[in-house]
Parts: C-alpha cells; sequence; structure tokens
C-alpha cells in the first residue's frame, strides 16, 4: 500500500461523508482554475494546507514532500514562462534583464515575473486541493461517488482497474529491479540503458500477464460487466455544511476585495 493510500484510509477526517469532502475540494479547484487569480490561490492553498495538517493530521513533512512531486513540472513552465526570446530590433517594454545574441535577444519582462507568480499560486493551490481529496478519501469512497453523480460505469471501471494497476506496476518494477541490480546491472551507463530496457520490455509483458489473470478471477467470480461497489453508511453534517458554504463565501468575498491585487 503506498503511504499516500494509507492515509487516506487513517485520517481524522476519513469519518466525514466523501460527498462534503469532494464538493468542498472540486469547488474549490474550479474556482481557483476559472478566477487564475494571485489572491485567491494563495488563500486556497492556505485553507487546504491547514485542513490537510491541522484537520485531517497529515504530518507536515511527508505534505511538504508531496508538494515537491508538482514542484518539478511547475519550475519547467516557470523557465517557459519567464524567459522570451525576441528579434533583436524589437522593442521591449518594461524589461528588467536582457541580453543580446546575434540578432536575437532573451528578457525578462515584468509581465513575464507576473505570469510565473500567478502560476506558481494558481498551481499550488488546485494541487492542494487535489491532495486534500486523496489523503482524505479513500479511492473506493470516490468512485461511490462518482456512480452517485451517475457518471458512465465503464468510465468507473477503466478508473479502477488503473489505480489497481498502479499497485502492480509498482511492485513489478521494483522486483525486477532489485533482481537486476543484484547481478549488477546498473553497474556501467551503458549496461544501465540495457537493463533499463529490458526492465520496460518485460514489465509489459507481465502487466498482459496480469490483466490476463485478472480477468480470470473476475470471470470466476461471477463478473458481469459491471463492478459491485460495497457502499459504507455516512451521515451528511449540517455544521460541515456550514462551515464548507463559510469558507466558499469567504474566498469569493476575498477575490471581491482583493482580486488582482498580485
Amino acid at each position: 500500500m503506498l503511504l499516500i493510500d494509507k492515509y487516506a484510509y487513517f485520517n481524522r477526517l476519513k469519518n466525514i461523508h466523501p460527498i462534503e469532502k469532494m464538493f468542498f475540494s472540486m469547488y474549490l479547484l474550479l474556482f481557483t482554475l476559472v478566477i487564475r487569480d494571485s489572491v485567491v490561490s494563495l488563500v486556497t492553498f492556505m485553507v487546504m494546507s491547514a485542513s490537510i495538517v491541522l484537520g485531517a493530521k497529515i504530518p507536515f513533512s511527508y505534505y511538504i514532500r508531496l508538494l515537491l512531486l508538482p514542484s518539478l513540472f511547475l519550475l519547467s513552465g516557470i523557465i517557459v514562462i519567464l524567459i522570451s526570446i525576441t528579434d533583436a530590433s524589437t522593442t521591449i517594454l518594461h524589461p528588467i534583464w536582457s541580453l543580446y545574441i546575434w540578432q536575437w535577444q532573451i528578457y525578462i519582462s515584468r509581465e513575464g515575473i507576473h505570469s510565473a507568480v500567478n502560476l506558481v499560486f494558481v498551481v499550488m493551490g488546485s494541487v492542494s486541493c487535489l491532495y486534500f481529496l486523496i489523503l482524505t478519501t479513500p479511492f473506493i469512497e470516490i468512485l461511490q461517488v462518482l456512480q452517485k453523480l451517475r457518471v458512465p460505469m465503464l468510465l468507473i471501471e477503466l478508473i479502477s482497474l488503473t489505480y489497481r494497476f498502479i499497485f502492480v506496476f509498482l511492485e513489478v518494477s521494483i522486483e525486477i529491479y532489485q533482481a537486476q541490480s543484484s547481478r549488477l546491472g546498473y553497474i556501467t551507463i551503458r549496461q544501465g540503458i540495457q537493463s533499463l530496457g529490458q526492465l520496460v520490455s518485460t514489465l509489459f509483458v507481465k502487466m498482459f500477464q496480469r490483466a490476463h489473470q485478472l480477468f480470470i478471477a473476475m470471470n470466476a467470480r461471477g463478473y458481469e460487466e459491471e463492478l459491485l461497489l460495497v457502499e459504507q453508511s455516512y451521515h451528511y453534517s449540517k455544521m460541515n455544511w456550514v462551515i464548507i458554504i463559510g469558507i466558499s463565501v469567504g474566498i469569493a468575498v476575498v477575490y471581491a476585495k482583493f482580486g488582482g491585487s498580485l
């Protein structure tokens, strides 16, 4: 079991109705993506981070490590937005830094910095919404909510099987890598590239074998082209809905008063 999946089952918000948690996270996620305002994104990130660390009692150090994963991809996007290249004869408005190389001009402008900062806030605010959902809600309960929302069953089954094979994929890849490492498969760069190619090819074969075995096991247990989800009983909480609506309205008020100030 992945640690992120373990915390989904063992956190202080596990007994809250999954629809309440999903509505809370998805509403703030959509609001952040639609508005794309730095202030709103920053407030959303702070609210969600507090809910994860203080509300769900997820370890702060683990949450920081999770935030580092999208930060690596975010860095590449920031560099593309921050640094611009144009013809040397073009006049740049509000340049902060520029460098001329032959007939090209490489520069950083105020608009580029503003766009990069806004991107950082929007991405981190959106990621915190998704982390809140996956760290406080078991995956099977998310599927149950999707089923209640009348999402096509075929899509739910594909999501469920994909999620299942993430663990199989990791397990098999670790086993193959450990077997190769014990035989000095990565002792040199050339040997490492060759071993990595063998790992990938073997992994695909193993995945097809596991998929076939899973299909046989499902048929043996009476699979009739529809996965049956065992529902756990939850109760709605009026206090939780008051808190959700209060936070949502509060963020909307923050946007109305301070939107566009960063």
